[in-house]
């Protein structure tokens, strides 16, 4: 029987395909949940089953109980099955993994592996290659995070160890996301056929860049718990920090310059996801609004961070609180289709946070900093 063949798969109920792509969807992506249902509805799927799927080899990755040599067999395996190299073995890494997850979302979602599969090859042909393509380096981005963090030491973390380094990272975990969803859009809207595809996926992959990147700011003290630093040492040398300084909350001050240095840059990659939002036609509002969302949830999450004293406190996650995602939603449902006022809602966000890390700097240089 050849590699990834349909009978190789359950078939799917309408009720199971619906179960999988809204209510476990929802309960495993939190906020990205938004984005796809927002979406026009021939994109929904293949995202959805993307998204699914990168998060189901994600929990793989991350299964506490395994050593990271098993995560990484785990994860080869999970790879191939994704890639069609092999038909069989879905549901025996389904048995051994779901049961050591720490939550209920995450068991199902390893549950639901062979059904998952099944969508994936049910897709139509350019929906499936673009979906295997994404998850294929989204894994390769995993197996990259498990080799370089393979001793897990809480009290001495591992760094990256350059801004090159760390941006190869982001673009496997994330940045290779934007290129997916442009080529998604291109295949499935219309309203986007004028578009330079190759300068929107670079956008995009910017755009992908920009989320990752608060996320590495954000998790921060949690990631050095775990041993790991994605902030590269060579700007660690330049505040004179090793990673296992950040470990203490109270050398904030010290540690200042580092937050700076990666907000600046992150701030940057937001004005190409900007950019990106702003070349979707505005008679497209679902497209634009799903790209839209993440974009000013993360921007709010970076001013946060450029506020907060708490930044290496561990036990104090910075977060967007849920009522603020629903004001962000219903703002953007009256002003999504207006260029000026999707430019001033970045404007206005970025020029706070311009203006935090000011006077940051300023303090900084009072206290000798």
């Amino acid at each position: 029987m050849s590699a990834g063949s349909l009978e190789d798969y359950p078939l799917i109920s309408p009720q199971v395909r619906r179960r999988l792509l809204t209510t476990l969807l929802k309960n495993v992506s939190r906020a990205f949940y938004l984005s796809v249902r927002v979406l026009p509805s021939e994109m929904r799927e293949p995202v959805g089953i993307a998204y699914l799927l990168a998060r189901a080899a994600d929990t793989i990755a991350d299964t506490p109980t395994l050593t990271a040599e098993h995560r990484r067999t785990q994860l080869l395996a999970f790879r191939q099955m994704v890639a069609g190299e092999v038909s069989a073995g879905a549901e025996q890494l389904s048995a051994e993994l779901a049961d050591l997850q720490p939550t209920d979302g995450e068991s199902e979602l390893l549950d639901s592996l062979p059904e998952l599969l099944a969508l994936l090859n049910a897709l139509d042909g350019a929906d499936a290659e673009l979906t295997r393509s994404v998850v294929d380096t989204l894994t390769s981005g995993m197996h990259f995070d498990l080799a370089t963090f393979s001793q897990w030491d809480s009290e001495n973390p591992t760094a990256l160890q350059t801004p090159e380094q760390m941006e190869e990272y982001c673009y496997l975990v994330a940045g290779c996301v934007g290129e997916f969803w442009t080529s998604m859009s291109v295949l499935h809207a219309d309203s986007v056929a004028h578009w330079d595809e190759q300068e929107m996926r670079s956008l995009g992959v910017r755009f992908g860049l920009a989320l990752q990147m608060t996320n590495i700011l954000r998790d921060l003290p949690k990631d050095l718990q775990m041993g790991r630093c994605y902030l590269p040492q060579t700007i660690l040398d330049r505040a004179g920090l090793l990673p296992r300084d950040l470990l203490d909350a109270t050398s904030i001050d010290s540690a200042r310059p580092v937050l700076s240095w990666g907000i600046r840059l992150t701030l940057d990659h937001y004005s190409a996801a900007e950019r990106y939002i702003l070349a979707i036609p505005r008679r497209n509002l679902r497209l634009r609004l799903a790209a839209f969302w993440p974009a000013i949830i993360g921007l709010e999450t970076l001013l946060r961070l450029s506020r907060s004293a708490e930044w290496l406190n561990a036990d104090i996650r910075i977060k967007i609180p849920r009522s603020s995602v629903y004001g962000i939603i219903a703002l953007s449902l009256l002003c999504g289709r207006s260029n000026t006022l999707i430019r001033h809602w970045f404007g206005r966000i970025r020029r706070r946070i311009e203006r935090e890390l000011y006077d940051s700097n300023e303090d900084n240089k009072e206290t000798g900093h």
